[in-house]
């Protein structure tokens, strides 16, 4: 038993030694295994037809380690589209299992720079990773040409540098930037229906986020399946309107609870701008129990927190946060965070929960 004991010692003692010595070899080999298996994957196409939703940011402006910029990633059959673009949008879609060359357009809630300051690396490595001939389209409220033409100024001289280096076959110059397509802001009780493709509608409605003008949220239905995004806003008669029936409402909240600790915290500290807008951001953001409402009141089947604020990278805080949401509302609850993913399959009213 003991010369069994000592041989396994022996041999286990030498695969470590060999591992060690060719460590460097067998890392590239790694690595080259899992970059042409992540170039070969089809997570559009391995997803059943349907509507599938993954936030690829789930927080706000504040740094929070579980939850990015707002970025919002949704299928409708083959079709990958993005709501807001945070910033690192493009790195956080990877991170999730999508690749940016496959995004087909990204839709604008409004112009708030936590929502939209990750379009240029998105609308860059988009155009790399997939050769486009067409810039990429971001829809919006009348403003977003303004966008666009200062993202394409901004990118100019780097889309130019690029092709040079790589030749037009590799980056056409026509596929390089962005392609406003804007629409005006709906009156409330209206609404504008700016994409209809392939089974496919997304219609935009107003939401209320003064002083931002225009403010939108948008409803995304497929085969008899529907999400809808509340983009930035308080408490909403309108959204509860466009939301009614949807299977999913992904709806942002802000904890006034939380602000309040940020705001003594802040005072304590001497910080008097980070104390005023802890309260100042309080007029136009909906809480937890106020989305709740809406969903109860929408009768919607599945509620989903994102953009939220503030940060909570505390364990324990969650349970303050959804503090009343259940009395609120009587269908499921996700507070949301990074990777969390909804399939909404066509034909079914199933309601799928997974982390990606």
């Amino acid at each position: 038993m003991r010369k069994i004991l000592l041989s396994v010692v022996v041999i286990a003692i030498a695969a470590v030694l060999v591992v060690w010595l060719f460590r460097s070899t067998i890392a590239v080999r790694v690595m080259s295994v899992a970059v042409e298996n992540g170039l070969l994957a089809d997570p559009i196409g391995d997803l059943p037809d349907g509507l599938h939703v993954t936030l690829c940011g789930a927080g706000g402006p504040f740094p929070d380690p579980a939850r990015s910029a707002p970025c919002l990633a949704i299928v409708a059959g083959r079709s990958l589209y993005l709501v807001d673009a945070g910033s690192g949008a493009a790195r956080h879609l990877t991170w999730v299992g999508f690749q940016p060359g496959q995004v087909e357009a990204v839709f604008l809630t409004h112009f708030h720079s936590d929502h939209i300051d990750g379009l240029g690396e998105l609308g860059v490595v988009r155009w790399v990773g997939g050769s486009h001939r067409l810039p990429l389209p971001i829809y919006g409220a009348e403003g977003v040409g303004e966008i666009t033409r200062g993202l394409n100024q901004i990118y100019r001289l780097d889309s130019v540098y690029r092709t040079a280096h790589h030749g037009p076959e590799v980056l056409p110059p026509t596929g390089s930037g962005f392609r406003a397509r804007a629409f005006p802001e709906p009156a409330p009780g209206e609404s504008n229906v700016v994409l209809e493709k392939d089974g496919l509608r997304v219609t935009a409605f107003k939401v209320e986020h003064p002083p931002i003008v225009p403010a939108v949220g948008y409803r995304f239905d497929y085969k008899g399946r529907s999400v809808v995004v509340s983009g930035d806003t308080s408490k909403s008669a309108n959204l509860e309107h466009f939301a009614s029936g949807a299977d999913l409402l992904v709806h942002e909240a802000l904890s006034p609870e939380l602000m309040g600790v940020l705001q003594h915290a802040a005072e304590a500290a001497g910080n008097e701008a980070i104390a005023k807008i802890s309260v100042d951001v309080l007029d136009y953001h909906a809480t937890p129990i106020e989305a709740a409402e809406s969903a109860q009141s929408a009768g919607v089947g599945h509620l989903l927190y994102y953009h939220i604020v503030p940060p909570m990278p505390i364990p324990g805080l969650d349970s303050i946060f959804l503090r009343g949401v259940n009395d609120a509302y009587d269908g499921p609850v996700t507070l949301g965070r990074d990777g969390i993913s909804f399939s909404l399959p066509a034909g079914s009213d199933e309601i799928l929960e997974s982390e990606r």
